[in-house]
């Protein structure tokens, strides 16, 4: 019986699944919603942001086959996406959601807490730690439960936060109205950041199974 070898240099075709496809439909569905809506009221930051949103998905679409994130963190990363298209899109009182003090811990000054863009900072980013913890035990298994992972996964998301201020940053440069904010609340974003990735990586160190490697 002869058994059928696969060509060399060939790359398998990627199966797309069923929830993986429930993701994307997910996501293109508020995208194609939130983009209208930014369209008619002419809220040209946040149709940068779709601009940023596409690109972002095309790129994880297009690392899923060496990747293969898990659904849970596909769906994830899809939320993130949806709660920061409400917060510019959904009106609150003379303003959106994103300025929204949702519980009032602390409010002095400029410093108000606990408001819906820090919550949305404090998320995104534990997210983004997970990705990358994700992408880091997969990649380089030796160091799967090391200190290192959880250390290099914070730090890299707190990077990629510092990246998401540069895009918040071209946007006041290019409009003229938009919702960013000034130093302060660029430096609370940061701070949200960096304590959504501590947590989340918290979160993972505690959940993982215990071994005899506790190495750096």
């Amino acid at each position: 019986m002869v058994t059928q070898q696969p060509v060399s240099g060939r790359t398998p075709k990627m199966t797309i699944k069923r929830s993986e496809w429930a993701v994307l439909a997910v996501t293109l569905a508020y995208i194609a919603g939130f983009g209208t809506l930014f369209l008619s009221t002419g809220n040209s930051e946040f149709l940068w942001y779709i601009v940023t949103l596409l690109i972002l998905v095309t790129l994880v679409g297009a690392g899923q086959r060496k990747a293969a994130f898990p659904t849970a963190i596909l769906w994830a990363l899809s939320l993130w996406g949806l709660v920061h298209m409400a917060g510019g899109g959904v009106p609150v009182g003379d303003s959106v959601l994103y300025a929204h003090v949702v519980v009032p811990v602390f409010i002095s000054g400029d410093i108000m807490l606990l408001r819906y863009d820090q919550i949305v900072h404090f998320y995104g980013f534990g997210v983004t730690a997970w990705l990358l913890w994700y992408l880091l035990r997969k990649h380089f298994p030796v160091m799967d439960q090391t200190r290192s992972i959880y250390v290099f996964a914070a730090l890299g998301s707190m990077g990629l936060g510092a990246v998401n201020e540069m895009i918040e940053f071209a946007a006041v440069v290019m409009f003229p109205q938009t919702n960013v904010g000034g130093y302060v609340n660029t430096a609370l974003d940061l701070v949200f950041n960096a304590v959504g990735a501590v947590f989340a990586m918290i979160v993972l160190a505690v959940s993982a199974p215990k071994s005899s490697a506790t190495s750096t």
